[in-house]
């Protein structure tokens, strides 16, 4: 019997032959589920069994099919229990997403994609998931895009109960009651029961009280029943609010020995225990020997390719020019930056909309100006800090520019995993970290990030630029803007001075070291060469200065901007000198200098005599001009450590 359609609610309600067909899916889809955790060996499948009829529903209802799934203009589903995903496969196979299967056979298998927690290479699968409690911000940050593009589309958010407790889920619930997102609808597998056992004895939570205590409609339902969910799903958001659907289930059920108890929430049944779940659900319990025949061989099916957002259709207008010392910060040169930006594209048919986030930081951050020039699109979250950077990620994704402007201790540190699946996704997040580094002045040790570059460096997709001065800075934000991809920018506080050579014609390029003072003496060789992270080159070239006025010597310095893109030809014409510095305002550690010595080591040149300068320590409270020269990162005491290391 073929599934009836039903996207978009074009049924008045579901009865006769289309109900008889979602059940007899359901059926289908439970021995599948339950088949590809068997096969496996490993998996979920008491859960993927107690979600089965939501599964179906949603993506029945929803304006997500095979054949629109990878466009920008339709309906958004997250599995926030991503770890359901052999439940979330079988459905996807009985709405025609994917071969039944070839997931049956290839599930968790190494090279399939079908993997153990939901990915976007899969079609259907909006946003890789599995860390439990990010699928709501995902979906409030799908809303925000398709609200920025005129698309008055649904998101479907799929939760499990026993994560509920999650501080990230009450950020995103007042999150989307703030913006009224009334085409966000929730539904929770409201099953009482979790991995360790009963619900009530692991983390009792009222669960219905706290979404309707931040605003939201609570509507009970019966999880195993189409009619019911398909009814509460029509008429979810006709009041003004954002709905959460409370989807009463049991887990397990129809699954023999899992119904009602959390023995096989994470692992797979007995194979006679099999064979009797499956007879029961009217199917052939040779399905299994078939899938494990089928394994044998190499999976056939690698998904998708997720790639990237593609480049955005902005104006990125032309970079300001600052002259002088002490001109301005390089966050007041990204705030102005951004903000020409965001008024050359606001409401300009065609482009592409610019959402910005904020975590009541606005003036520390630099991004009033823009919330001035283009109101609808400044989004004000709160100090929401772990909501906000997924609610961005998935925003990017989804037809917009997406930039969170941020303190870096809360832009990175707090939110390191929300970040990782950002780059998991292939996300176009634009996060600005503030107050990086020794530069935070009297806010002291727990505002200093002195460990962004080891942090980002951990992953494998994002990007990092660390400007030098406010000229590069301008042109930095605007490159960033224009380019796809999750792409960090990290500035400091201070006013700094403004450099000619990043003004006029410069061009911002990805991974170059810019080469700020030329060393050298009448033989052609060098006296050494100093490679400078950031606005830190500043610091090396007054360095550079002492140490030619004082002591004859004449010292390259290379400006790096970029420290996860080392510079290898730069490194290669430093390495002719006897000695090379390194300078940052970093863990001296895990910084911009380990990066370098690394990619010198595999591009196989051999460095001089080296030393590494940069933080080693917690700082202290004061002013950025003391707080280094107790770290001794003052440029008398750079140029003090460069003789001694060159000695």
């Amino acid at each position: 019997m073929s599934l009836p359609k039903i996207n978009k609610f074009v049924l008045d309600s579901l009865t006769g032959e289309p109900l008889d067909a979602l059940k007899a899916a359901a059926r289908r889809a439970r021995v599948a589920a339950l088949t590809m955790v068997n096969a496996a060996k490993s998996g979920h499948p008491a859960g993927a069994f107690s979600s089965m009829e939501m599964f179906l529903t949603v993506y029945g209802v929803a304006d997500l099919t095979p054949e629109n799934c990878n466009e920008i203009k339709r309906d958004y589903v997250i599995i926030s229990h991503g770890h359901t995903s052999a439940g979330v496969y079988a459905a996807l196979s009985e709405w025609g997403f994917i071969d039944r299967d070839e997931a049956m056979a290839h599930f968790r298998n190494c090279g399939s994609a079908f993997q153990g927690h939901i990915e976007r290479n899969v079609p259907g699968i909006d946003w890789g998931t599995g860390n439990l409690g990010q699928g709501l911000s995902a979906g409030v940050g799908f809303a925000l895009a398709q609200r920025a593009n005129n698309h008055k589309g649904r998101v479907y958010v799929l939760m499990g109960d026993g994560g509920q407790t999650k501080g990230q889920i009450a950020e995103a619930r007042r999150m989307a009651v703030k913006e009224n997102l009334t085409g966000l609808t929730a539904l929770i597998d409201y099953n009482d029961i979790q991995l360790s056992g009963e619900r009530k004895n692991i983390m009792p939570c009222n669960i219905k009280e706290i979404w309707e205590a931040d605003g939201w409609e609570a509507v009970e339902v019966d999880g195993h029943s189409f009619t019911e969910l398909y009814d509460a799903l029509k008429k979810a958001g006709s009041n003004g609010k954002p709905t959460v659907l409370l989807c009463h289930t049991i887990m397990g059920k129809d699954g023999g020995i899992m119904e009602g108890k959390a023995d096989y929430h994470g692992k797979a049944v007995p194979v006679d225990a099999y064979a009797e779940i499956v007879k029961g659900l009217g199917e052939d319990p040779a399905t299994l020997d078939r899938a494990i025949e089928r394994r044998k061989n190499p999976p056939t099916y690698k998904g998708r390719k997720i790639d990237f957002p593609p480049v955005p259709n902005i104006d990125t207008g032309k970079p300001f020019d600052y002259e002088g010392k002490k001109i301005s910060d390089n966050r007041g040169a990204f705030g102005k930056a951004l903000a020409d930006v965001g008024k050359l594209n606001y409401k300009v048919e065609g482009r592409t909309p610019i959402l910005v986030f904020d975590c009541d930081l606005l003036p520390s951050v630099m991004t009033g100006k823009f919330r001035e020039e283009c109101p609808e699109n400044f989004i004000q979250c709160g100090i929401q800090e772990h909501s906000v950077a997924t609610a961005s990620g998935t925003a990017s994704i989804a037809g917009v520019v997406s930039l969170w402007a941020e303190f870096g201790v809360f832009g990175i540190d707090e939110v390191y995993n929300q970040q990782r699946l950002n780059d998991i996704n292939h996300a176009g997040n634009k996060t600005v970290l503030t107050h990086v580094g020794l530069d935070v002045g009297e806010d002291g040790k727990t505002h200093q990030c002195i460990d962004y570059v080891g942090l980002m460096r951990n992953m494998f997709g994002w990007k990092l630029v660390v400007p030098v001065d406010p000229n590069q800075t301008d042109r930095a934000t605007r490159w960033m803007l224009k380019t796809p991809g999750d792409i960090c920018m990290a500035v400091g506080r201070s006013k700094i001075d403004a450099l000619k050579y990043y003004s006029g014609d410069y061009k911002f390029e990805y991974g170059k070291a810019d080469k700020l003072r030329e060393g050298g003496s009448p033989a052609g060789s060098t006296d050494g060469a100093i490679f400078a992270l950031g606005y830190t080159a500043q610091i090396a070239l007054n360095a550079a200065e002492i140490l030619e006025r004082e002591n004859n010597l004449k010292v390259s310095v290379y400006a790096v901007s970029c420290p996860l893109a080392p510079d290898i030809d730069a490194i290669k014409e430093a390495a002719n000198s006897n000695f090379i510095l390194t300078l940052e305002d970093h863990n001296v550690n895990t910084g911009m200098a380990s990066v370098m010595i690394l990619e010198a080591a595999r591009a196989g040149i051999a460095l001089p005599k080296l030393k590494t300068l940069g933080v080693t320590r917690y700082g202290a409270s004061g002013t950025s001009d003391q707080v280094r020269k107790e770290m001794g990162i003052s440029a008398e005491q750079v140029a003090q450590e460069f003789l001694k290391g060159r000695a």
